[in-house]
């Protein structure tokens, strides 16, 4: 298998048709990426970070409060004095804010910086596999199947920083190639990089470290000195950075941290049930020993595991081990939207597969990429970006648009975020922790049919004694009261309207 991951004499397209191809695989995913963008609300977390963005329009920095509305999910911990962000790093708010002030505030233009990070992971992870496995058809298979990949697209049309991490991981990995190759300035990229990685989300360095350490000292020992060099460089650049956020973050009691040692099994598990579902099919493994028989048989000779052999295959492989542990370790709940730094290696592996079974037969390549599409959820994605979807924060932002005044007070269980993007009104609820007192002023009180968190069923439960409901005047539309405006999670995304749920019910004060 050596051979087919790497070595093969000659190149088996011209320059011209690599610039072709690629250019074939960018128009394709463009299109999907791009189809129908605007179509769906934001949901609750990418409306907090479209929010967060626009206070940097009037305010220079990012903030959880625009004097009106306030941006939490956490009860006030994502924010210091003056109401600073410091939950997340500043790189996605600043960069959406830009592409604010150039097109203006819309859904469309919201997603738009994040689908061109996933644009270019994919240009990116092509350059990647030819650094790596040059002369094989293996970059323009890698970049096909992640243009196609449902998990990918749906992450990268997300208003959040899920398509900054995946760019910037595989950018570091990249460099990492590059260095290792002594291409010079690689250590210039490699740090640029893991900074911007950092403040896409810093988490993902402590994945990316050990990955690059291991590997390093396993493959590359003359090469540990200037990438030791580099990472102290990038750790004391962004160190500050981290030290501030840190002072933010709520410390764990050691009860805590074992029943982490409990959930990391847990949570682990779960990752790897997602990404074996979604991504990289467990079938795919099956197809190694097949082709291997397949080319034995045809030619009398195997594929020689060499050492480049594991050199190429384990720098993804490690990486990808690392964010597993690192984010079981650390994540609050086992979202799949943390495993995206991981979606593109998964794809290139899954493309060194495919390659070598089109040199045993190309048939069992075809055969492999054909299953993988027709088990894929991409008959569902295409209907929803050739279709309309109407979400329950849709149905409600458009009534109280309608009916209502931008000095409204809105009282509502959950899918604040929304409604905060959509509307120009005061709306209060949710889980930002804030004074619930207004609610007892609000004209609009919209008890939502499912209930998230402990502190959306104390906003619940305020609601139900402090205002006489069953006074208000009861106003039913036609939208699904879901759990969410949608998800981005693979196994959650809804790819087209739920008819079977509960209408949205909203709540009007009677006129005094």
């Amino acid at each position: 298998m050596g051979n087919t991951t790497g070595m093969m004499s000659g190149h088996w397209q011209t320059t011209q048709g690599q610039w072709v191809i690629l250019a074939g695989i960018l128009i394709v995913s463009a299109v999907l990426l791009l189809g129908n963008l605007g179509n769906q609300n934001l949901w609750q977390d990418e409306a907090q970070t479209a929010l967060i963005s626009k206070t940097i329009l009037t305010e220079g920095v990012p903030r959880g409060y625009d004097g009106k509305n306030c941006f939490s999910q956490e009860e006030g911990a994502e924010y210091g004095k003056n109401y600073i962000w410091r939950w997340h790093t500043w790189l996605p708010f600043y960069v959406l804010a830009g592409f604010y002030e150039v097109f203006g505030v819309s859904t469309f233009v919201s997603r738009l910086p994040f689908v061109f990070f996933g644009l270019g992971t994919v240009v990116l992870l092509y350059y990647y596999a030819r650094a790596v496995w040059p002369g094989t058809r293996i970059p323009a298979i890698a970049a096909s199947l992640l243009a196609i990949s449902v998990p990918f697209l749906l992450l990268s049309r997300q208003c959040r920083y899920y398509s900054m991490t995946m760019f910037f991981a595989v950018l570091s990995l990249y460099a990492y190639v590059l260095l290792t190759q002594r291409r010079k300035y690689a250590f210039v990229l490699l740090f640029a990089g893991m900074t911007l990685l950092f403040h896409s989300q810093y988490i993902y360095l402590a994945a990316l470290f050990p990955a690059l350490i291991l590997h390093v000292l396993i493959f590359y020992r003359g090469r540990l000195k200037i990438l030791t060099l580099t990472i102290i460089l990038a750790m004391l650049v962004n160190g500050p950075w981290l030290i501030w956020i840190s002072s933010g973050m709520h410390y764990t009691s050691p009860v805590m941290m074992l029943k982490r040692q409990i959930m990391l099994f847990n949570f682990t598990k779960l990752f790897l049930y997602d990404l074996f579902s979604y991504v990289f099919p467990v079938w795919m493994l099956a197809v190694v020993p097949v082709v291997y028989i397949v080319k034995r048989v045809r030619t009398g000779h195997s594929f020689a595991v060499s050492r480049r052999f594991w050199e190429t295959i384990l720098l993804p492989v490690f990486f990808i081990v690392f964010v597993i542990l690192v984010i079981a370790m650390t994540c609050p709940y086992p979202f799949f939207r943390y495993m995206a730094p991981t979606i593109p290696l998964l794809i290139l592996l899954a493309a060194v597969i495919i390659n070598a079974a089109w040199e045993a037969h190309w048939f069992i390549a075809v055969a492999a990429v054909v299953v993988l599409v027709a088990t894929s959820q991409m008959k569902d994605y295409l209907y929803e970006i050739t279709h309309d979807y109407n979400g329950p924060e849709e149905g409600i932002a458009k009534y109280l648009n309608e009916h209502g005044s931008p000095g409204d007070i809105v009282a509502v269980t959950h899918g604040d975020m929304g409604l905060k993007f959509y509307t120009k009104m005061r709306v209060v609820g949710g889980t930002t922790g804030e004074d619930l007192s207004p609610m007892k002023n609000a004209r609009w009180v919209i008890i939502r049919r499912h209930i998230i968190s402990d502190e959306e069923k104390k906003v619940g439960k305020y609601l139900f004694d402090n205002i006489p409901v069953n006074t208000y005047r009861r106003i039913t539309i036609n939208y699904p009261d879901l759990a969410f405006e949608n998800r981005e999670s693979p196994r959650e995304h809804l790819f087209r309207t739920d008819t079977a749920e509960h209408d949205v019910v909203i709540y009007e004060r009677p006129t005094r």
